[in-house]
C-alpha cells in the first residue's frame, strides 16, 4: 500500500520569522487521523529567516533528526554543545531524560532551510546525547546513503559507513539522483517506508503502480514490493528515505 501526500496537502504554518510545512500533526495543526507514521511523529520542512530562531526550549524522550538543506543553522543545547551546521549536515539529538536547545539562523541575509524529524525512542529515559556529521555529495550521489542508523540488522550494516546513531530501529537514507538514474529499495513486508522529496522530480514504481513526486511530496508505504526510484526531471532528485517499523 502506498499513499502519496502532496506538498499542497501538508499543513502550512507561516509566522513571518519562520515558514514551516508539517507532514503530521504539530503545534497549531491538530489532526488525530494524521498524528504519526509508525514511530515517526513529526516531519517538518522549515525555512528560518535571517537572524531569527527558536529560543531555548525543552524536550524529553524524543529522537530528533535534522538535516540542513541550505543555509546555516546554529544549534545550542544544555549539554554544552554550540555548533554551526552548514548545508549538507545531519544532526541527531537524543532528548532522553531531558535536554534544552535553541535553533537560530546566524546569517544576516540568507534563510536556512532544514528538515526536522521526531521519532519515539526504543527506550524511555535514556541519557541525552548529541552528534552531527557533514555529508559530502559524493557519498549520496546516485545511491542511498545511510546518514542515520538504528538497531535493526539493516541499520547495523549501515553503521559501517559512519552513519549517525539513533536510539530507534530506523534508518534514514539520503540520496541525490541524477536525471534518468534509477535506484532500487527492497522493502521488507513488516516494515514501513517514508520517502520525502526535497528537490527535483521522482518517479516511484511498485506493485501498486507508478507515482510521480514533485518537490515537497511524500510517499508513505507499507506491505509493498521493492521500490524503483527514477529521477524524472532535468534536475537531480534529492530525497530522504526512512526505513522504520
Amino acid at each position: 500500500m502506498i499513499k502519496v501526500v502532496t506538498s499542497e496537502e501538508r499543513h502550512t504554518s507561516d509566522r513571518g520569522w519562520i515558514h514551516s510545512e508539517f507532514s503530521f500533526s504539530f503545534a497549531d495543526y491538530e489532526d488525530p487521523s494524521n498524528a504519526h507514521f509508525g514511530c515517526l511523529l513529526a516531519h517538518n520542512d522549515n525555512t528560518l529567516m535571517p537572524q531569527e530562531g527558536f529560543k531555548k526550549h525543552p524536550h524529553h524522550n524524543l529522537e530528533i533528526v535534522s538535516y540542513v538543506i541550505s543555509g546555516t543553522l546554529k544549534h545550542v543545547d544544555s549539554m554544552g554543545t554550540e555548533q554551526l551546521l552548514e548545508a549538507g549536515t545531519a544532526q541527531v539529538m537524543s532528548a532522553g531524560t531531558g535536554v534544552e536547545h535553541s535553533e537560530t539562523n546566524p546569517s544576516e541575509d540568507e534563510p536556512v532551510r532544514f528538515l526536522q524529524m521526531w521519532f519515539l525512542p526504543s527506550h524511555r529515559e535514556l541519557k541525552p546525547s548529541y552528534a552531527y556529521r557533514k555529508i559530502e555529495e559524493d557519498a549520496y550521489l546516485n545511491r542511498l546513503y545511510p546518514m542515520v542508523s538504528g538497531t535493526s540488522d539493516r541499520a547495523n550494516e549501515s553503521l559501517n559507513e559512519n552513519g549517525l546513531r539513533i536510539a530507534q530501529d530506523v534508518t534514514c537514507y539520503l540520496s541525490k539522483l541524477e536525471s534518468g538514474k534509477k535506484l532500487m529499495f527492497p522493502q521488507h513486508e513488516e516494515r514501513r517506508t517514508h520517502l520525502f522529496l526535497m528537490n527535483g522530480h521522482l518517479e516511484l514504481q511498485c506493485l501498486d503502480g507508478n507515482f510521480d513526486l514533485k518537490p515537497g511530496d511524500a510517499a508513505r508505504i507499507r506491505k509493498s514490493c521493492d521500490l524503483q526510484m527514477t529521477s524524472a526531471g532535468s534536475e537531480p532528485a534529492e530525497f530522504v528515505l526512512i526505513d522504520l517499523p
